[in-house]
């Protein structure tokens, strides 16, 4: 009978537990959703500001202001959301088309994939016996053996289960919050300039505050992820703002 799902395998052969946090060790495993929330809410917080600080150069009405920000933020949010969704299921389609290769292969050329499994643990320092035992037990199992192909020869991770979906709507929704942020002054004045300025205060400091999240929910120090991600959010811009200044100008 194959263990319980909640027990490791082996479990008899494995040491005492080692001293350490009464918790256990703790490990960052939430990168993809970071990436997505860093990519939809940076561009959120910069095309539209961008576009709406341009146009207030030119216009001097904020509703238009506000209808072609709220228009951008929707293209903004359709076009991002559908590029993380096709990423994704690229990702795991490329993953499945491997998976596949590796199962047909296993099959086909058994020596040849169990020189590779042996090839891999010896880079790992295994020798001899030892060597010849592990690489038998993988291979004696067909899934665990693709899987540690998959894992260690192509270094490739499976997929997470729906995860084109909720990169879709981790992206799409990102843009959308991060774009109403330099919107709401222009929404909330009825003045151009000071819906301006404010829309620069609001940007600045949400680049600032989302840079300090992202630094700590990676781990990395906090301050010199908050100011790395003003400088670039607010680099990035910048850059927008002068080039929608020039060409409505």
């Amino acid at each position: 009978m194959p263990p319980a799902a909640t027990q490791p395998p082996y479990r008899e052969d494995l040491p005492p537990q080692p001293p350490g946090p009464p918790e256990g060790e703790q490990h960052f495993t939430a990168s993809e959703t970071i990436r997505d929330l860093v990519i939809g809410m940076a561009d959120g917080l910069t095309v539209p500001f961008a576009l709406a600080a341009g146009l207030s150069g030119a216009v001097a009405a904020n509703p238009l202001i506000v209808t072609a920000g709220l228009a951008e933020i929707a293209a903004g949010c359709v076009a991002m959301g559908l590029g993380g969704y096709l990423a994704a299921r690229t990702d795991a389609q490329h993953y499945q088309a491997e998976q596949r290769r590796e199962e047909a292969e296993t099959k086909e050329w058994p020596e040849r994939e169990k020189w590779e499994v042996a090839a891999i643990l010896h880079r790992y320092g295994l020798r001899g016996e030892v060597l010849h035992r592990a690489t038998e037990a993988i291979a004696s199992d067909r899934r665990r053996w693709v899987d540690f192909m998959m894992r260690f020869e192509l270094e490739l991770a499976e997929p997470t289960p729906g995860r084109a979906a909720m990169s879709a709507a981790t992206i799409g929704g990102a843009y959308v919050v991060g774009g109403l942020i330099p919107l709401a002054p222009y929404i909330l004045l009825a003045e151009v300039r000071p819906a301006l300025l404010l829309s620069c205060l609001l940007t600045g400091i949400a680049l600032f505050g989302f840079g300090w999240l992202k630094a700590r929910a990676t781990g990395l120090p906090t301050l010199r992820g908050a100011v790395q991600t003003l400088g670039i959010g607010g680099l990035a811009a910048g850059v927008a703002y002068l080039v929608a200044t020039l060409v409505g100008g």
